[in-house]
């Protein structure tokens, strides 16, 4: 168990029981585990909070997951990386004493989320995918049902996910179960200030799963 906590992280606990479901905060390319700890404070701030340092290098810059060239995804690697976050969310959860993550991603973030709400479910209550493109061309077979809430962030004018990649993921993760809300804003491939009091309420209707007495 210590083993798989060695994934460098920054965790800071709740500040009153029953604060909600924790955050789960992933960086996009180039970032580390410090990079999102600001939103702590604007989205959740007396629930506990992870953040985890994405293990794969690109050109010496910090990555989830492998890809091809830009906007094109290494889906094998997304999906065995994928399997390894969740390996360390759930030695996290043991260690912590939380459950089901309210995971928050940007970019390669948001991409790996969307992975981890597809093949391991029970680990989430929600997701926010901000800047964030279909983790997989065509869904693998097989799938867990995903009865979890999605918020999908995407700007208008992002050069990197175009307007049929949001239709896209959204069609993926509501194939799986999963209902999506979508809020589509003027700007381009970057985590919108102005929108973090509505990411915040999305969060509070999370339900407050980490109690282990509380379940589906």
């Amino acid at each position: 168990m210590k083993q798989q906590l060695e994934r460098p992280h920054v965790w800071r606990p709740g500040t009153t029981p029953h604060a909600g479901p924790p955050l789960l905060l992933l960086h996009g390319t180039g970032g580390d585990e410090t990079s999102l700890t600001y939103l702590h404070a604007a989205l959740a701030p007396e629930a506990p909070m992870l953040s985890p340092r994405g293990t794969v290098q690109e050109n010496g810059m910090n990555r989830f997951f492998r890809r091809l060239a830009e906007g094109v995804l290494d889906e094998a690697d997304l999906t065995t990386q994928t399997h390894e976050l969740a390996a360390f969310l759930l030695a996290a959860q043991e260690a912590y004493g939380v459950r089901r993550w309210v995971a928050v991603g940007f970019s390669n973030g948001a991409n790996i989320a969307t992975a981890l709400l597809l093949h391991h479910p029970d680990l989430l209550s929600a997701v926010i995918a901000i800047a964030a493109m279909p983790p997989y061309r065509r869904l693998p077979d097989r799938l867990p049902v995903a009865r979890r809430r999605a918020l999908v962030v995407n700007g208008t004018e992002d050069p990197l996910v175009s307007d049929a990649m949001t239709s896209t993921l959204v069609s993926q993760l509501r194939s799986v179960g999963t209902a999506v809300e979508l809020i589509r804003h003027p700007g381009g491939h970057e985590i919108p200030d102005g929108l973090l009091p509505t990411l915040a309420a999305f969060i509070r209707r999370a339900p407050a799963v980490q109690d282990p007495a509380v379940d589906d």
